[in-house]
């Protein structure tokens, strides 16, 4: 598997020179959707793992309970017996799902807009913050996310198209720009959700505790609020929910972004 490395050690600050380990999500989205994560690595370097079925890596994901596994031999590929975790939407399952079957490994979580309704059972309440956006486009991009799906890779492009207002709490130039990057395969996404455990969520929310820091979005529309409030307590994390910010908080909320890592960055360095 591909990965790339965004900072450079910090001279003189002992353990400032580990890095994070960063899961994207996509799932299986190229990597450069990624950016520079809003400059977070400006003093700790961040690890970007490309999992399988990404561009650069390829392959098939086995579905992200098994691909776990590769977080693990990520971090003993780079000489790390505990590691920080940064993982974004749909990678966050990965990293819960490395927590459960390798506790010893991770050391601590930071979970960017989740998917959440899948852990608590809380019900999805995205519906409602598209219908108070009184905006026909994140209209018909809803109607797009809850429609019965593209059947092909021809239609899902097209849906990405529709699909994109749904992401963001504004719909500016820096927005439509950031929709189109990052190349994705319906065949990629469609085995990541392959041979997932039925009792996958309980496993999880029986793992031991690690310090956890959810960042979420009021505006996003992809995962809701709800949900999101009920798993960041059924994993006891700490919760920052940052205002007119939709699934990409590092787009649309840089400076609240960094700050709201600032202190797991910290504390990590300090491990």
């Amino acid at each position: 598997m591909a990965y790339h490395v965004l900072g450079e050690p910090s001279a003189g600050e002992p353990g400032a020179g580990e890095p994070a380990l960063l899961v994207p999500g996509g799932p299986c989205r190229g990597v450069d959707y990624l950016e520079d994560l809003a400059g977070v690595a400006s003093d700790r370097p961040i690890a970007v793992l490309h999992p399988r079925g990404t561009p650069t890596t390829g392959g098939r994901s086995r579905g992200w309970w098994t691909d776990a596994d590769d977080l693990v031999a990520f971090a003993d590929h780079l000489g790390l017996d505990a590691v920080d975790v940064v993982a974004h939407s749909a990678g966050t399952r990965l990293a819960l799902a490395a927590l459960a079957r390798h506790p010893a490994r991770i050391r601590s979580l930071a979970l960017v807009t989740p998917p959440a309704a899948w852990l608590t059972g809380v019900a999805y309440d995205g519906d409602a913050l598209a219908r108070a956006r009184r905006d026909p486009l994140v209209d018909a991009a809803f109607a797009s996310i809850t429609g019965d799906g593209p059947r092909d890779q021809a239609e899902f492009e097209r849906a990405r198209v529709t699909e994109g207002p749904a992401g963001y709490a504004r719909w500016t130039e820096r927005e439509r720009a950031h929709a189109t990057v990052g190349a994705w395969r319906l065949s990629s996404i469609e085995a990541y959700f392959t041979g997932i455990p039925d009792d996958a969520a309980a496993r999880i929310l029986a793992a031991p505790r690690r310090p956890t820091l959810v960042v979420a979005g009021d505006g996003d529309i992809l995962v809701g609020v709800g949900p999101v409030r009920a798993y960041a307590d059924a994993l006891g994390a700490d919760l920052r929910m940052l205002a007119e910010c939709g699934h990409y908080p590092w787009v649309e909320q840089p400076a609240a972004f960094r700050t709201a890592l600032e202190g797991w960055r910290a504390s990590g360095s300090s491990r």
